[in-house]
């Protein structure tokens, strides 16, 4: 087999020990493979979503519909990479109406002349159906594969990869963290020439 330092010397960049099923809020950053500008662009510090960065959207407003402990929070998708807030709740508390929360991520910095413009995922038997034990990597996996899938047969490249193999986490662990990383991604298309260079910096929260 050939050499290969990425697959050979992967590292988990979760934090070791911790259960990711855990009620709690948490950061995520996912890029794109090679950082490939893939989701439209950025223009007087506000994102303009091509078709690819609409099926992404998508994809994630409709993550609760399949995971009844996930609730979203603020939420935005850059050219290479994308921000948001995933909340899982207590198992007790997924009767609740999620309506709220579905939709609640998407920024004012978002421009688009119609909101009905969003694609709906293409439907999948294999989509997960309601599992409301899974973690945050389940979550993610399932994400980042049916995202890749639309994205590919749009643009008729099967099997090439969308995203990067992992994602950034980080653990929020109290309100003032909350308030600071959704002003971090509210205001990340203004960012965007720092955020190219460091797409994540949790150091900061």
């Amino acid at each position: 087999m050939k050499y290969d330092r990425e697959k050979h010397h992967r590292r988990s960049i979760r934090l070791k020990g911790y259960d990711y099923k855990s009620v709690g809020s948490y950061f995520i950053t996912i890029c794109t493979f090679q950082r490939e500008c893939l989701f439209g662009t950025i223009s007087d510090g506000e994102m303009q979503l091509n078709q690819y960065g609409k099926i992404v959207h998508s994809h994630w407003q409709n993550l609760p519909k399949y995971h009844p402990r996930l609730e979203l929070d603020e939420f935005v998708i850059m050219p290479n990479h994308i921000h948001g807030i995933l909340s899982l709740i207590d198992n007790n508390d997924i009767s609740r109406d999620h309506s709220n929360s579905v939709g609640a991520g998407l920024a004012d910095n978002l421009v688009l002349e119609n909101q009905n413009s969003f694609p709906k995922p293409a439907p999948t038997k294999n989509f997960p159906t309601e599992k409301s034990n899974q973690g945050l990597s389940e979550i993610i996996r399932g994400f980042k594969t049916f995202s890749a899938r639309r994205v590919n047969q749009i643009r008729h490249t099967l099997g090439i990869p969308v995203w990067q193999r992992n994602y950034y986490d980080h653990i929020i662990r109290d309100e003032t963290s909350l308030q600071k990383i959704r002003q971090y991604i509210q205001t990340n298309p203004n960012l965007w020439q720092v955020d190219q260079l460091h797409p994540n910096n949790p150091s900061k929260w």
